[in-house]
């Protein structure tokens, strides 16, 4: 059976003395996190004997916090996974187009993170689905997953720091004049609609960088970076820009030669939360994107 996820620690000359609350605060394990510790079946040990937050530590200790178990939250389904990258602690995944990232009312089944949690039981891993970066169901590509809720954690603190970098490919209506820019404009929820973006005044900042790979006719083919991850950003911004993506029917975009908006999520640079090592993954443009560029040849 798999073990509850866990961390371990030998204390050096410069922790000793600290209390054992402070030294996992400074490494980033958050409050909720020890609450869940201490109230949900999770366990603090100095050398193999269990202690609370306010041990003091001394040098050469060996600290071990063991995490509660998970459970799924959704139903695992089996689904085959493109799997860029696995550890311990983190996946990097190929999202297909037209399948959610996590269910929802429309989509109750078939979602990634239902292939993830049967993906997970097959192997053992006592976790949930924890999506670090999000795809809408229409776009396609890389996704980065984190195994345990205290994985996620890191990330999202990197991700505020700007240290996950994300690059998108996409095919925009029309000839983009410019050969690179820099769309900032705030977006919010669309007020008759539950669904739809638009840039608005009020909304939140939103900030995206793109540069033009090549003009086709009737579209531009381009690379998008994303400073900010708002909802629809891309879409919204690429149609604000007068440019809406190809397929792309809920923000204006061409659907003649495609039924899904075309959006690649092509690679993600990270650091690894662990073993501090910069990480780059790439996935190549789906069938779909690819026809409609060999056609404009």
């Amino acid at each position: 059976m798999a073990e509850n996820f866990r961390m371990d620690w030998v204390i050096d000359d410069s922790n000793s003395g600290m209390l054992i609350r402070d030294f996992l605060t400074c490494n980033e394990i958050s409050r909720t996190a020890l609450t869940d510790i201490k109230f949900k079946g999770g366990s603090i040990l100095v050398n193999g004997e269990e202690v609370n937050v306010r041990y003091k530590l001394l040098q050469e200790d060996q600290l071990t916090v063991i995490f509660p178990k998970e459970t799924p939250g959704f139903q695992g389904e089996d689904i085959p996974l493109t799997i860029l990258f696995e550890d311990d602690f983190l996946l990097v995944v190929v999202k297909p187009p037209g399948m959610n990232t996590i269910p929802s009312r429309e989509h109750p089944s078939g979602s990634l993170a239902n292939a993830l949690i049967g993906y997970y039981e097959k192997q053992g891993i006592l976790a949930t689905a924890h999506i670090v970066t999000r795809l809408d169901r229409d776009t396609s590509g890389i996704v980065l997953v984190a195994k345990h809720r205290h994985v996620h954690h890191l990330f999202s603190l990197m991700q505020r720091k700007g240290q996950v970098k994300r690059i998108y490919e996409a095919l925009a209506g029309g000839m983009i004049p410019a050969d690179s820019g820099t769309i900032r404009a705030p977006i919010g929820r669309k007020a008759d609609s539950i669904i739809e973006r638009e840039v608005r005044e009020n909304g939140q900042f939103a900030c995206t960088h793109y540069r033009v790979l090549k003009r086709h006719r009737g579209f531009s083919h381009v690379e998008l970076e994303l400073e900010t991850g708002r909802t629809h950003q891309i879409r919204v911004h690429m149609s604000y820009l007068g440019h809406p993506l190809l397929g792309d029917d809920l923000y204006g975009g061409d659907i003649s030669a495609l039924k899904r908006q075309a959006l690649h999520s092509k690679s993600i640079k990270l650091i690894h939360p662990f073993s501090r090592k910069e990480m780059t993954f790439s996935s190549p443009l789906p069938a779909d994107m690819e026809e409609i560029i060999k056609a404009a040849h």
